[in-house]
């Protein structure tokens, strides 16, 4: 199947409050005009990345007072073509679960989508922002701490009926598992250890091979480059430095470097601004939760 993407339009996108570290409302206001056209012409940029990579992009509008919405990747998690339809922890995106439900039950009614959820109330989940599946594992890695609850991942597993691996993540800088964590199409994984418990190293060391774990840099990780979208042998992402492209191409993949710097002033990459609807579990069995904890297992 063509890999297929929601997009977010970004005509009321700004940067105007602060819930994570990266996020610089004080930047954006100084030259908002010049922000917001450099936006716009970032994620043209981003739409045509991706088409050229073989995927398939659909692009919806914003909403005015949730410029957060042009990072789609916390807006829901979408698995065999099922829809489970995000929680936000800050005030400041909770209005975007009922627009970004309304899309999803726009995408039922022309046939994309078989099924719209929604989580349990007081579960927080910020959609595959922190759940991110493997298909050469066939189990999704899940994120809690920062924004998604402890009780997420579990969650996650019954409405799916997968396996699961769940990550608490360490700090604050990267409080979704996207921002440090990526799943390459042939196996490797890309991701950055200081984003991670020590029991969380674990077990990502446990499950994956040596040989196919990149470490990246704290440079890297600050670029947004764990933030990336691959498709098969292309790598989309935010400001690489020769050596990372180096190091990629070493492992059979080609980088397509994408201007993102309006968007990483709000916080996101590449990977947040794209949400995949066509990911196929194929009817992989239940729920294993695995957890950080090795003396819970």
């Amino acid at each position: 199947m063509t890999p297929t993407y929601l997009l977010v339009e970004p005509s009321h996108y700004e940067v105007s409050y602060s819930i994570n570290p990266w996020m610089k409302p004080g930047v954006w206001s100084e030259h908002p005009e010049q922000h917001l056209a450099e936006a716009r012409a970032a994620f043209t940029a981003l739409k045509i990345a991706l088409r050229d990579a073989g995927g398939e992009v659909r692009v919806t509008d914003g909403a005015p007072g949730l410029p957060d919405m042009v990072f789609p990747a916390n807006a829901g998690i979408v698995l065999d073509r099922k829809a489970l339809v995000a929680s936000f922890r800050h005030p400041q995106r909770q209005g975007e679960e009922a627009v970004f439900k309304s899309v999803f039950e726009r995408l039922q009614a022309e046939g994309v989508l078989d099924q719209v959820e929604s989580l349990p109330a007081g579960m927080f989940q910020e959609g595959a922002g922190d759940c991110i599946w493997d298909r050469t594992r066939s189990l999704a890695w899940t994120g809690y701490g920062p924004r998604s609850s402890p009780e997420a991942p579990a969650h996650i597993a019954r409405v799916f009926d997968i396996d699961i691996v769940r990550l608490e993540l360490a700090t604050e800088q990267f409080y979704h598992l996207d921002t440090c964590f990526c799943v390459l199409p042939h196996g490797e994984v890309f991701y950055y250890p200081a984003a991670f418990t020590k029991a969380g190293l674990g077990l990502i060391r446990d499950v994956v091979p040596a040989d196919r774990l990149m470490e990246a840099t704290a440079d890297d990780a600050a670029r947004f480059c764990v933030n990336a979208v691959a498709i098969d042998r292309t790598i989309v992402m935010a400001q690489p430095t020769a050596r990372l492209k180096q190091r990629f191409a070493e492992r059979g993949y080609m980088v397509k470097e994408v201007g993102l710097a309006p968007f990483i002033l709000s916080g996101g990459g590449a990977y947040c601004m794209t949400l995949r609807l066509d990911l196929a579990t194929r009817g992989h069995s239940a729920g294993v939760d695995q957890d950080l904890d090795p003396s819970e297992a």
